[in-house]
């Protein structure tokens, strides 16, 4: 017995009915349509879009700045002359107070010792003065006391009268009136006693010497101590007085 599917034709049957059969088992083709909102719609109704170009992007970078791997490092840019001024100046102005302090720290120095000093350090007045004068207004650099200490210590400790003493302040440009004022603290007769405890010591010195002699040396050595005339006439009294009691031989 042979089977036969309904869509193959009879042999010699009819082609007519065959076909006819044959699309009664065919599913009806619907065509699709596509939605006039569709996102397939709206790109192709919509005008082609505007290529800008990569320079003009946002953010964008230039061909010349893009994968720019090889390309020689830029150079700096170099600092600002101004800025350079600065730290020069920052520097000197440390050293010069490192320099202010660490001389005085050795010895008293007047404020015109100081520039004199850091001048032939280099360093220029436009960089030292601001600087002194910032010691200054502390009190490390201070004229006036330093005029009252060598007036003590040179009229206790060396003998100095008040002109030998005054010509030293003067040769450390210390102001006069500052000068005036650490003499004032001399009295005459602390002026006086100095004067005669040297006269005194001198004169037993020159016990081989005449009276004449001895007087013209003492004379001299008093005054290149500093002392007036007054005061030496009367320190050299006191020391002959004491030269006739010592006994001795001396020479006329």
């Amino acid at each position: 017995m042979v089977v036969r599917f309904p869509s193959e034709p009879h042999p010699g049957g009819d082609s007519g009915a065959s076909e006819q059969l044959a699309s009664e088992h065919l599913a009806p083709v619907t065509p699709l349509r596509r939605a006039a909102g569709s996102p397939e719609r709206r790109r192709e109704t919509s005008a082609p879009p505007v290529t800008r170009p990569l320079a003009e992007l946002p953010g964008a970078e230039t061909s010349e700045q893009w994968n720019n791997t090889w390309a020689a490092e830029p150079a700096r840019a170099p600092e600002a002359p101004s800025e350079v001024e600065d730290e020069e100046a920052e520097r000197l102005t440390r050293k010069t107070s490192a320099l202010t302090i660490r001389q005085l720290a050795r010895r008293g120095m007047s404020r015109w010792e100081l520039e004199q000093l850091l001048t032939k350090r280099e360093i220029e007045p436009e960089v030292f003065a601001p600087e002194l004068d910032r010691l200054e207004a502390m009190g490390v650099i201070d004229d006036a006391a330093l005029a009252a200490t060598l007036a003590f210590t040179q009229h206790s400790r060396k003998g100095l009268g008040r002109s030998a003493i005054e010509l030293d302040l003067k040769r450390r440009h210390i102001a006069p009136e500052l000068i005036e004022e650490a003499l004032a603290d001399i009295a005459d007769e602390d002026e006086l006693e100095r004067a005669t405890e040297l006269a005194v010591k001198r004169i037993g010195q020159l016990s081989s010497y005449d009276d004449e002699t001895t007087r013209r040396r003492l004379h001299g050595f008093l005054a290149r101590k500093g002392y007036d005339s007054s005061v030496v006439r009367q320190a050299m009294d006191a020391a002959f007085a004491t030269r006739g009691r010592r006994g001795g031989v001396r020479f006329q």
